[in-house]
């Protein structure tokens, strides 16, 4: 979806009779972006896990899976209740990604496991592993462990410089091994794979129009980012396979890192959630183009001043380190800004309008981009799903099912 005027004009109309705020989805952009990475999955012979924490909608994820079902297996979850609930809504195959201890979490997983779901838990310490073997015990069952290696690149070898997330301690092959023997003192557990997210690589734009130097220096850092952290997955995934371990997979990768970490012939499957919303945050990168597909309209309540106009609510701020750039991105019509002194607010954001602006009357709607992908989903309890210019659907949120998962 391209961000013009006529665009704004188009979808203003289409709204015209709905409430706002509102979300809704472009299916021809959704669509575009499923296509996308089913075909670099399908060029590197591989598969895709679906993030589920960065859509956050069951219909959508649903149709990606019937849309390229080829190409996607099974889920990439981030807590224990809402793999059970993806579980109790009749889907298989998953990977929680983030480690959990809490004996009520157990429970839950334990619940999965009797089912017959398949169900990998990520782990990157004894205590996790601990954890998992006690719950498997008192339930008389084993959990299958998914080890997670940090994938952060440190250009000086040491922790001075560290250039990506603060996840899982192991980073080297005798750290990696020292956790499998420990994995085989204890017989309720089983390790089935391997993950590691290159999460500075697949969330950082390096193709901003106008920040030439910028971008090259990124396309930089991270071509010799993607150099180390696939040696050592690589030294990794061999060590752990030659102690004995059979792994059912080894997942890597995020929605701006796909095209390399499908290369990395260590991994067999990647993961995407935010590429296919493509969201604030995930215009602008080099290797892979996505389409803004999801997006969310404000009304129009007050005009302060000439070229100025307010909008009810708006304050819809992404997590993450706190900069402008965490701010829902205004898009349409094209050249708003902000008001420095107020930002997005609570209940209300104004909005300074460029010269070439289109009449804006109380009541209509100016669009705009959650910075991040999923977190949309946590203000709205229905997405509103437009294709071919039309309205042809609504659907449920986690939240309009009833559930905030974290």
């Amino acid at each position: 979806m391209a961000f013009t005027n006529t665009r704004y004009e188009i979808l203003r109309d289409l709204f015209k009779s709905q409430r706002l705020p509102l979300a809704f989805v472009d299916l021809d952009a959704f669509d575009f972006n499923i296509d996308v990475a089913a075909a670099l999955a399908k060029k590197a012979d591989k598969t895709l896990r679906l993030g589920t924490k960065s859509l956050r909608c069951l219909p959508l994820m649903e149709r990606v899976l019937t849309h390229a079902s080829l190409a996607f297996r099974g889920f990439l979850t981030f807590t224990a209740e809402e793999t059970a609930f993806l579980a109790q809504s009749g889907h298989d195959d998953f990977l929680l990604a983030y480690p959990t201890v809490q004996p009520e979490d157990m429970n839950t997983l334990a619940w999965i496991v009797r089912q017959g779901k398949q169900l990998s838990v990520v782990v990157d310490s004894p205590e996790h592993i601990t954890a998992l073997h006690e719950a498997g015990k008192k339930h008389n069952l084993t959990f299958h462990i998914c080890f997670e290696i940090d994938m952060a690149y440190r250009p000086l070898g040491n922790d001075t410089l560290h250039l990506g997330l603060r996840r899982s301690p192991i980073r080297t092959v005798e750290q990696a091994l020292e956790l499998v023997e420990f994995a085989k003192t204890v017989s309720h557990v089983k390790i089935d794979s391997i993950m590691g997210y290159e999460g500075h690589i697949a969330g950082t734009n390096d193709d901003i129009p106008g920040a030439g130097l910028k971008n090259n220096l990124l396309r930089g850092i991270k071509k010799a980012s993607v150099r180390e952290l696939s040696q050592r997955r690589r030294a990794i995934v061999g060590a752990v396979r030659s102690a004995g371990v059979e792994l059912r997979f080894v997942n890597g990768g995020g929605s701006g890192s796909l095209s390399s970490t499908l290369q990395d012939e260590s991994v067999t499957e990647g993961t995407i959630g935010s590429g296919l919303y493509a969201s604030g945050l995930f215009h602008h990168f080099k290797e892979v183009k996505y389409k803004p597909s999801a997006f969310f309209a404000l009304q129009v309540v007050r005009k302060p001043k000439d070229g100025m106009v307010t909008c009810a609510g708006g304050g819809y701020i992404a997590s993450g380190a706190i900069e402008k750039s965490k701010l829902p991105l205004p898009v349409m019509p094209v050249g708003m800004k902000y008001v420095d002194l107020e930002g997005a607010g609570e209940v209300q954001t104004p909005l300074i309008l460029p010269p070439n602006c289109p009449p804006l009357e109380l009541g209509d709607p100016v669009f705009f981009q959650h910075a991040k992908a999923g977190e949309l989903c946590e203000r709205f309890n229905e997405i509103i799903l437009i294709q071919g210019g039309h309205i042809i659907d609504r659907v449920k949120t986690y939240r309009g099912e009833g559930f905030a998962f974290l």
